[in-house]
């Protein structure tokens, strides 16, 4: 009894969610796929730009925060395979150099803060880009540098939208 009705309850969940995806995706095509895709892909490049042009089409704070939350992701990983592969190309070219002694602000930083102080504050600051490659110039463990820079991208996108929020409910 319990194999004819699990089936039949499987192809009705199915219908309704592939009716429920449908109508999103209808929706989403014929107002605001291109504002959406906008905002993703500012936000692969700087937040600060992504997050007020969400708030300038108009768009609701959730789907501000998604696709920039979605494109600040995409952003970490292709700038972390690009860094990854940089790094392979020009150690491949690279002459063996005497060490010179390391001081100066960066490495003071980096000595105090380390890859939670490059991936994280980094990213709220100047940006995962840059973060990343200043981390592949440091020869930093890339898995580690870019755990942290995705938990500071969705820490940013969140503050950054939050504020974007209840800074447009003022005005």
């Amino acid at each position: 009894m319990l194999n004819k009705i699990i089936p039949a309850l499987m192809r009705q969940i199915r219908k309704k969610l592939f009716i429920s995806f449908h109508f999103f995706c209808t929706y989403l095509n014929k107002h605001y796929m291109l504002e959406i895709f906008t905002v993703a892909l500012l936000a692969s490049v700087e937040v600060y730009a992504a997050i007020p042009a969400g708030f300038a089409f108009g768009l609701h704070p959730g789907t501000i925060f998604s696709a920039s939350a979605l494109g600040g992701l995409a952003g970490v990983f292709v700038a972390a395979f690009l860094g990854d592969r940089i790094r392979i190309f020009f150690n491949r070219y690279k002459k063996v150099k005497e060490e010179k002694p390391k001081t100066g602000m960066i490495y003071r930083i980096w000595d105090k803060y380390g890859v939670i102080g490059l991936g994280f504050l980094g990213t709220m600051t100047v940006g995962a880009p840059v973060s990343l490659a200043v981390g592949v110039g440091f020869n930093v463990p890339l898995k580690k540098l870019v755990t942290w820079c995705c938990i500071g991208v969705l820490v940013r996108c969140s503050l950054f939208t939050i504020i974007g929020h209840y800074g447009m409910k003022l005005f």
